[in-house]
């Protein structure tokens, strides 16, 4: 299965408000909802195969990697059985991430606890070869810290290049309520990245 993206990541720029869009890759998404249903196996493996990675990347920035497989297959198992109940309103990929970020949610509330609570210090800093992991690690201590709402909407924005639009139909929220969490986000990890000693 696919794992978290290799390139590089843009940590200071998402902090400040700028991402990088989505790929604009071309791919046939009505064509492989209609003959999933209609029972193709290879439009269903299609579906998985090309969406994998981008849901388990939301996944397991959202909830961690210990437990980043179990929750990826129980979005696309979600995913399956649902697949009935996409009208083509929202673009795909957006119907699915609504679908991962409401199994990450409940899952949170199932255990009744933060998830990525402040039990561990902040990385500390480094200069040198290690300073740019270091800096990630410090973005990914920073993220773990936030409420799972608002590291929902930031990762969907940053990390996925979505639309405040297309955010709103993802996490069930009105548009303009996509923007005050945005700025809550940024302003949060701003706080966390300065106590952590960030130098970017």
């Amino acid at each position: 299965m696919s794992r978290e993206e290799t390139q590089p990541d843009t940590h200071q720029n998402a902090i400040n408000g700028s991402a990088g869009g989505p790929t604009g890759e071309e791919v046939p998404w009505d064509r492989w909802v209609r003959d999933s249903l209609l029972g193709d196996d290879q439009a269903q493996a299609a579906l998985y195969s090309h969406c994998h990675p981008m849901v388990y990347r939301l996944v397991r920035r959202m909830a961690g990697s210990e437990c980043a497989d179990d929750l990826t297959q129980q979005v696309f198992l979600q995913a399956f059985r649902k697949l009935d109940q996409y009208r083509g309103q929202a673009k795909f990929h957006t119907w699915l991430y609504r679908l991962a970020v409401n199994e990450v949610l409940q899952w949170v509330r199932r255990r009744r606890s933060p998830v990525g609570p402040l039990l561990a210090d902040p990385p500390e800093p480094k200069a040198g070869v290690a300073a740019r992991v270091e800096q990630r690690d410090m973005l990914d201590w920073a993220l773990k810290q936030l409420d799972p709402e608002l590291r929902a909407v930031f990762l969907l924005k940053e990390q996925h290049g979505q639309s405040y639009r297309e955010i709103a139909e993802a996490v069930g929220i009105p548009e303009g309520t996509v923007g005050s969490r945005m700025n809550r986000a940024r302003q949060q990890l701003r706080n966390l990245l300065t106590l952590a000693g960030w130098e970017g």
